[in-house]
């Protein structure tokens, strides 16, 4: 990036943030948007209020009121951010990313910290935590973070005067990180976005309802699942109606598993025993070219069904789902084992699924931007609002960054590198690559 390129970002930001306007009553509140927005781009060490303001040559105590009390609509910021990407960067080929990411903290006054899995220490440690949704074309050129959720665990939603303390909404109560994740997917498709995949790890993966309600929505997932995920590779019958007439004895629930049928099994047991699976011959797949050489991964595909509970059932109560795709993968060097189930049609190609389902990286540099550029992770403030404000406005100077990224030069007529493709477009078969390489190494070169 050169002089003249650096000196262009401004404007190129003013008209960004123009955009933003609406989200406004005053022009105070326009002004400090720039000023948080234009100190994260900033070469600062330190992104939390106090040296932002400082390097802004205003009280700490402004961008903190700015932060927490000032009146301005942070929710419309976060629509008008949906409706960019919508408008301005639409795919046929759009993956959706649904991830967590964790910020260590002290004490316990910041809304919504606890004990829990901690994924910056890889442990359990004093953190907070937030549901991340991304967003990527499946040629790997564009990606942004389209929402960040604060999760609010059960000890705080239980313990409404310490919620109260941390200025937590009174109507906001414990959600389940994959309800977060669906409430986020709604949003996106009221902002007029669609994805065309959607992929995540088995920590939501292993919820059977989660990815029943996705189906339901008619998203198509790739979903990485435990080893204890269970299902059937023959589809089990099913009782639709009830034709006993006795008025006697608590009425049964239909649909349900006939008496006789099989009873659904784990994953790693149905690869490892069953026919369709032993039978089948490995596919090597060359997933990418990584610093000590090519990675390979053998897989082989059947048909699957999951096992779901209907809604309003007891976790006891399943029946199998649509069919689906169980894919079983194993790396022949580490002996690593993934196993993935996907909602695809049958005709897709394996090639397809596995782009996708290595294709979560692309979240994953998201935060690594968020956190190493822009200072995702440095905020030092406590209130719920207050953080939720700086993660949206975090991810506008994200999507600012991304569109900068793909803008090709002027001068130089350079355009966006296009070094990861899908492995659809290229045609590949089994043995055949399937490039998920980042085209850069960060988002942001330069100040």
């Amino acid at each position: 990036m050169d002089v003249r390129r650096i000196g262009r970002l401004a404007g190129d930001l003013d008209r960004f943030l123009g955009l933003l306007s609406d989200c406004f009553a005053r022009s105070e509140g326009r002004e400090h948007l720039r000023g948080y927005v234009r100190s994260q781009l900033s070469c600062i060490e330190r992104k939390s209020v106090e040296p932002m303001a400082d390097a802004l040559g205003m009280a700490p105590r402004t961008l903190q009121d700015f932060l927490a009390t000032h009146t301005w609509d942070h929710e419309r910021a976060l629509d008008r951010l949906q409706e960019l990407v919508a408008e301005s960067h639409h795919c046929d080929d759009a993956i959706g990313l649904i991830d967590e990411t964790s910020f260590p903290k002290r004490g316990g006054k910041t809304a919504g910290v606890q004990r829990q899995y901690c994924g910056a220490t890889g442990k359990i440690d004093n953190c907070v935590v937030s549901v991340g949704l991304g967003y990527a074309d499946l040629r790997g050129r564009f990606r942004c973070t389209l929402d960040h959720r604060l999760f609010l665990p059960e000890s705080w939603s239980d313990d409404r005067e310490r919620c109260r303390e941390a200025h937590v909404p009174d109507d906001l109560t414990h959600q389940p990180k994959w309800k977060i994740a669906l409430d986020m997917l709604e949003r996106c498709h009221g902002n007029g976005i669609r994805f065309k995949w959607l992929t995540f790890d088995e920590g939501y993966g292993c919820n059977a309802r989660f990815l029943e309600a996705l189906h339901k929505m008619g998203q198509t997932y790739v979903a990485e699942v435990p080893k204890t995920f269970t299902g059937w590779l023959v589809e089990p019958k099913v009782l639709q109606k009830d034709h006993h007439t006795g008025a006697n004895g608590r009425p049964r629930r239909y649909p349900r598993l006939a008496a006789r049928s099989s009873r659904p099994n784990r994953v790693d047991r149905l690869c490892t025993y069953s026919y369709a699976m032993r039978d089948q011959d490995w596919q090597d797949y060359h997933i990418k070219d990584g610093h000590k050489g090519p990675i390979i991964w053998r897989v082989k595909a059947v048909r699957f069904r999951l096992n779901v509970c209907p809604e309003g059932a007891g976790r006891s109560f399943t029946i199998p789902s649509a069919p689906a795709w169980l894919i079983y993968s194993e790396h022949p060097v580490t002996g690593e084992i993934k196993y993935f189930v996907s909602n695809a049609p049958a005709t897709t190609p394996v090639t397809r699924i596995l782009h996708v389902a290595f294709s979560r990286w692309h979240i994953e540099r998201c935060f690594q931007d968020e956190k190493g550029l822009l200072g995702l992770d440095h905020f030092e403030v406590r209130r719920f609002r207050a953080i939720q404000r700086h993660l949206i406005i975090t991810a506008i100077s994200h999507l600012f960054l991304a569109r900068t990224k793909l803008k090709p030069e002027k001068n130089g007529g350079k355009k966006p590198d296009t070094s990861a493709t899908s492995a659809s477009d290229r045609g590949l078969r089994s043995s055949e690559t399937i490039d998920t390489q980042s085209p850069t190494n960060a988002v942001h070169q330069g100040c």
